[in-house]
């Protein structure tokens, strides 16, 4: 089964354009969880562009009160995302590295280039009691690489396939992360995906990649400004009904 975990970063991006608290981060969660979803995820910046300390700690006392749903905190471990695993001992949390500056998240980590530094990382999230995942290209090479790391999981960045759906380069791009999964399942990592994955694209990736869960936020969020938040969570489970990887 692949879970749906929404990622509600856009929602808090509104919210911060005033003082005025709404669009709220804490009722949109509860929305998407009422609507079937089987986690949440923020992904706080430095900057604060996004959610912000008080929401993590917000969704994860709300999280607590929804057993069996998931919290996933992602950043870059070097920016300060051990903190919040620290105080709130999310679920998961997804290491990405993306810099300070940048504008989203646009590339995985470079294995074994990225490993002496990231190690340490890597043990004291687990240490915590948190899931490891590692955001990561679809280069099966590397799968091996995260699994000696410690991760328990690899979130396949899919901006590359995102690109490719609709085009001639769709199955050969599409190929590439079904060869990325297989070499993580056979170094006995799971898998997750995530990046502009939207109502079009989503089934015929799960078709192709068993994925334990799907992050998706832009998207999403985008969606709901039309059908409403929880109408559009129940779109993007009857999409992964559709591909067949959920029950």
């Amino acid at each position: 089964m692949t879970a749906l975990s929404v990622n509600l970063n856009k929602v808090a991006l509104l919210r911060n354009t005033r003082t005025i608290g709404i669009p709220s981060v804490e009722r949109a969660a509860v929305l998407a969880l009422e609507a079937g979803a089987d986690g949440i995820t923020v992904h706080p910046r430095p900057d604060g562009r996004h959610v912000r300390a008080p929401d993590v700690a917000q969704l994860s006392a709300l999280l607590d009160q929804w057993p069996g749903c998931e919290f996933n905190i992602e950043g870059n471990p070097f920016h300060g995302l051990l903190d919040f695993v620290a105080q709130v001992h999310p679920d998961q949390c997804t290491f990405v590295p993306d810099e300070s500056g940048a504008f989203t998240s646009d590339h995985g980590w470079n294995l074994p280039a990225d490993s002496e530094r990231l190690a340490p990382l890597v043990r004291q999230a687990r240490e915590l009691g948190a899931r490891v995942s590692l955001f990561m290209d679809p280069v099966p090479e590397a799968m091996e690489n995260a699994a000696a790391l410690g991760a328990h999981r690899i979130e396949l960045y899919t901006e590359p396939y995102a690109q490719a759906f609709g085009t001639a380069a769709q199955e050969e791009v599409l190929g590439r992360y079904v060869a990325a999964a297989n070499a993580a399942r056979r170094a006995g990592l799971g898998v997750n995906a995530g990046h502009d994955l939207n109502r079009d694209n989503l089934a015929p990736f799960l078709r192709a990649v068993q994925a334990d869960e799907v992050s998706i936020g832009h998207a999403l969020i985008a969606d709901a400004l039309e059908f409403g938040l929880d109408a559009t969570v129940r779109l993007y489970l009857a999409e992964i009904r559709k591909a067949g990887a959920r029950s």
